[in-house]
């Protein structure tokens, strides 16, 4: 019995024993809090200084003097083989989207032979943008196809937002890659707003 006795005091001992050196924890339902430790402290130095950061032109940064929005176009000739220079070849209206798209509606082309165009845009610096267009092409009955046509601008943002210039080329092709006709000459556009009047597109 004494025996018995001595093992089950030893034994409690220990089980105390071990309870001192286990670290402290905690138990929450749901959310876990650790327990402070001492951390060392240094003194920053200097004032505090708030840095510009930069964000892509997009919905969220739109103002005023921003592509992104509602355009009168007109591509006008020079120096293309052909077509005397200042010929109007072609004018409309088109939309510059703020995630690098646009779509543009030809004046020039009856909708049964497509007046519907679309391309993708980026701005190459200050005030500058590039864009690369497509549209497909059918001949005047609207049942043969002629092949698709890449329409290239350069054009510069005036400072005031509402208008532009710049130069464009056109290039029409067959189904099968074959170069039909290229046209090139300048453009120019003028944005289109809620108190636009039609005076202001013609």
């Amino acid at each position: 019995m004494k025996t018995i006795c001595k093992m089950f005091v030893a034994t409690c001992g220990a089980l105390a024993l071990g309870l001192l050196f286990v670290p402290q924890a905690g138990a929450q339902c749901g959310a876990y809090k650790a327990f402070a430790k001492p951390t060392s402290w240094q003194r920053q130095t200097g004032q505090p200084r708030l840095l510009l950061a930069g964000f892509p032109e997009d919905a969220a940064t739109v103002t005023d003097n921003s592509i992104i929005g509602f355009w009168h176009v007109k591509f006008v000739s020079e120096g293309s083989k052909g077509i005397p220079d200042g010929t109007e070849v072609d004018a409309g209206y088109s939309q510059w989207h703020s995630d690098g798209t646009e779509i543009m509606n030809s004046g020039a082309h009856s909708p049964i032979t497509s007046s519907f165009c679309l391309g993708v845009w980026k701005k190459l610096g200050d005030l500058k943008y590039q864009l690369n267009h497509y549209a497909i092409a059918w001949d005047a009955t609207g049942t043969s196809l002629i092949g698709p046509a890449n329409i290239r601008e350069n054009i510069t943002l005036d400072p005031d937002g509402l208008h532009f210039t710049g130069t464009f080329t056109i290039d029409q092709y067959t189904e099968t890659g074959t170069s039909l006709a290229h046209v090139q000459g300048n453009v120019t556009g003028s944005k289109i707003d809620v108190e636009t009047l039609p005076q202001s597109v013609f």
